[in-house]
């Protein structure tokens, strides 16, 4: 069953903008070290990385329900990639403790993200989904 859907919709010049003013305190404050990592490593991209990551924190925090708000962070929401490329999104802190009050009895969460970006626009999609345990 789904529990939450969301979207979000980031413009890369403006976190260009954001990335060139405020530097390493924007970073700090909203992307985890992996993150910074995966865009810092991607000289060609790294404004359109930051803006997918941005878009999907957005995203997800809709799809909790709450937006960026009742205490969740930014950090509390990352986003890896699989050897294939597949975004994997991270729930920690409030934002898992959120997700855990969603959850039904006997379910377990899966969170599905998808980004993309097409200049000036970067996207995410997060579909949060309750699977019933295998018995």
């Amino acid at each position: 069953m789904i529990l939450g859907i969301g979207t979000d919709l980031a413009n890369i010049d403006r976190i260009a903008a954001v990335l060139e003013r405020h530097g390493d305190r924007f970073r700090s404050r909203v992307f985890t070290d992996t993150e910074q990592a995966k865009a810092e490593g991607r000289p060609l991209a790294v404004a359109a990385t930051y803006a997918k990551r941005w878009a999907a924190k957005e995203a997800c925090s809709k799809a909790l329900g709450t937006g960026l708000r009742m205490g969740i962070a930014w950090r509390d929401m990352a986003v890896t990639n699989l050897h294939t490329g597949q975004p994997v999104m991270h729930l920690t802190g409030w934002a898992a403790e959120r997700l855990a009050q969603m959850l039904p009895p006997g379910h377990e969460a899966l969170v599905h993200v998808t980004l993309t970006d097409d200049h000036p626009w970067a996207q995410a999609f997060v579909v949060i989904e309750a699977r019933p345990l295998a018995r």
